[in-house]
């Protein structure tokens, strides 16, 4: 089968004419890129003519799907898309974490009680003074542990639900992009982030604790599922659920945009990664200001404070009745901060990986 599918390896749209026998090199010389000849061409041409339904089907779409590789943006095999993921993912969260963990101590400084905190600086001087530099990594194993099966779990889901997606030119449309990021958000958000997140928080609320509970990753998690089962790393899943659907969204909608619109007519444009880094920085300052509420209830019912509230829509009531609505949008600053370094980071490593991966991974 596969010297059936040769002659018919696609460059630019597939022709018509070849199943009628018409074709030429003369009169479409880009599409056939294996065949010497008209002749063999017409001989091609017979032979798909005999195929029963189903395998002529199948030769046309892997056809079509040719023409997506090599017309445009290369549809990139899950697989891959899983590898590339987990390695931009871990070598992000090392960059900055410590901008997590400001945002955080931050949505944790309720007003209720007298706030610790002046702001950025303040949060950074005192942790630095009271723990060290060592301080504004606390928790970090465990995003190190979670962030990348998240990224890989993201993109793997991202190119499997885009793939089948995709035009002749390997063009997503923005609505595509919009729903296979929700769907890629939801799939981290159960699979990965939750309980990750749940013990993050945690680990960063323990500290500012009198007599700290947890001695490292493993006896905190230890800890937390001996004292509340494995529902203990689950608190918060419906606001975690939300905000990573939105989340990813967002970005990739916002992603795949300007991607669209800087490529233009040229699928075949490449993109600098600085360019790639600027536009995964726009996706994500979109993303934080669309969806920082959500991020401020899910730290709240992830907190140790979190027997306080009911479920989810209770905790933002009362965020919302004791704080204000000003409450929803706290840490904002230095979350966005990292945000738009984490999402243009994770897109330029992603997209290079991929690329290293193309060369050595050879896939159909």
């Amino acid at each position: 089968m596969s010297s059936l599918w040769k002659p018919f390896s696609v460059s630019e749209a597939p022709c018509d004419r070849i199943m009628r026998r018409r074709c030429s090199q003369q009169s479409h010389p880009a599409t056939l890129t294996h065949s010497p000849s008209p002749r063999l061409c017409a001989v091609s041409g017979a032979a798909m003519s005999r195929l029963s339904p189903d395998i002529y089907n199948s030769v046309s779409q892997k056809r079509t799907l040719s023409a997506a590789a090599i017309g445009g943006r290369k549809i990139t095999h899950p697989g891959k898309a899983i590898l590339a993921g987990g390695i931009a993912g871990g070598i992000e969260i090392c960059i900055t974490f410590p901008t997590e963990y400001v945002k955080t101590q931050l949505q944790l400084d309720e007003r209720a009680n007298p706030p610790r905190y002046r702001g950025i600086g303040d949060c950074v001087r005192l942790t630095v003074q009271d723990h060290g530099l060592r301080g504004l990594y606390r928790g970090l194993s465990s995003l190190l542990y979670g962030s990348i099966p998240k990224a890989a779990v993201r993109f793997g889901t991202f190119e499997m639900l885009s793939n089948p997606m995709r035009d002749a030119n390997g063009r997503l449309d923005n609505t595509g992009s919009l729903l296979c990021g929700l769907g890629a958000g939801v799939a981290e958000a159960i699979l990965v982030v939750c309980p990750m997140e749940t013990v993050k928080v945690k680990f960063i609320h323990d500290q500012c604790s009198l007599q700290p509970r947890y001695r490292g990753f493993f006896h905190g998690v230890r800890e937390i599922v001996k004292a509340q089962g494995i529902g203990g790393t689950y608190q918060g899943l419906t606001a975690t659920v939300l905000k990573q659907g939105s989340n990813q969204a967002i970005r990739f909608y916002v992603m795949n945009l300007l991607r669209n619109w800087y490529k233009g007519d040229d699928p075949m444009r490449e993109m600098h990664p600085v360019v790639t880094a600027a536009f995964g920085a726009a996706a994500g300052a979109v993303s934080v200001f669309g969806n920082t509420p959500l991020d401020v209830v899910k730290t709240r019912m992830q907190g140790l404070e979190a027997h306080r509230y009911r479920n989810t829509v209770d905790c933002a009531f009362q965020i919302l009745h004791n704080e204000g609505p000003q409450a929803f949008y706290k840490g904002t600053v230095p979350r966005l901060g990292r945000v738009c370094l984490d999402v243009a980071i994770v897109f330029v490593i992603y997209e290079e990986v991929v690329k290293m991966l193309n060369n050595a991974w050879k896939t159909e």
